[in-house]
């Protein structure tokens, strides 16, 4: 009777796990899917593009579309400077940030309103370097971050951990379920571990 008990009260806390589990991932997973789907975009002190691939130079389809939007974005008055992020990933002779600065250079962006980041190769070294880049010109931290739907929700939280006042505005780029539920995961895990940790274990 003791052992059986004791089974129950074992399957009892399990399922209780399990269920927190899952809501905890429906929570993200939902955080994930409202972000890339809000345009938060208000005025601000900076824009900041995340960066995505380049070929040679030129902005790939994805890294053209945010920096389409947050030329746009620069056009409405968001706001007065734009920061474009990214370093050379493997094979690469360009970096992203060079590449997206060169492209907003050629849209017409003064290059007075332009900030480099070229060293990031994740998410929280570009938004890390941002911050830095905006401090030490003197800039606020309120920023209005561009990037894809799915990746908005993990931009605003690293933001906010590397001391910024964050605000998302999604580029025009289709989701996968794939993407978001691999965003979802490294959402989950980033709000438990930390958003540096990960960022430490990853390179």
């Amino acid at each position: 009777m003791v052992v059986r008990r004791g089974v129950r009260v074992v399957w009892r806390v399990a399922l209780v796990a399990l269920v927190a589990v899952l809501a905890y991932l429906t929570w993200n997973l939902y955080g994930v899917w409202h972000a890339g789907r809000t345009d938060d975009a208000v005025a601000a002190d900076a824009i900041v593009v995340l960066g995505a691939a380049q070929w040679d130079g030129k902005p790939s389809p994805v890294l053209k579309a945010r920096l389409d939007h947050a030329a746009d974005l620069y056009e409405q008055g968001v706001a007065p400077v734009i920061v474009v992020t990214g370093g050379n990933q493997p094979g690469d002779r360009v970096t992203q940030g060079f590449a997206a600065y060169q492209y907003l250079k050629d849209l017409g962006v003064p290059e007075s309103s332009l900030r480099v980041e070229v060293d990031g190769t994740n998410t929280y070294e570009e938004l890390s370097a941002s911050a830095n880049i905006l401090r030490a010109g003197g800039l606020g931290d309120e920023v209005v971050l561009v990037s894809d739907p799915y990746h908005m929700q993990r931009a605003l939280l690293i933001a906010d951990e590397v001391g910024l006042t964050p605000h998302g505005s999604p580029a025009d780029t289709e989701t996968s379920v794939e993407s978001t539920v691999r965003e979802t995961a490294a959402v989950s895990l980033g709000r438990l571990l930390s958003f540096r940790r990960m960022a430490n274990w990853l390179s």
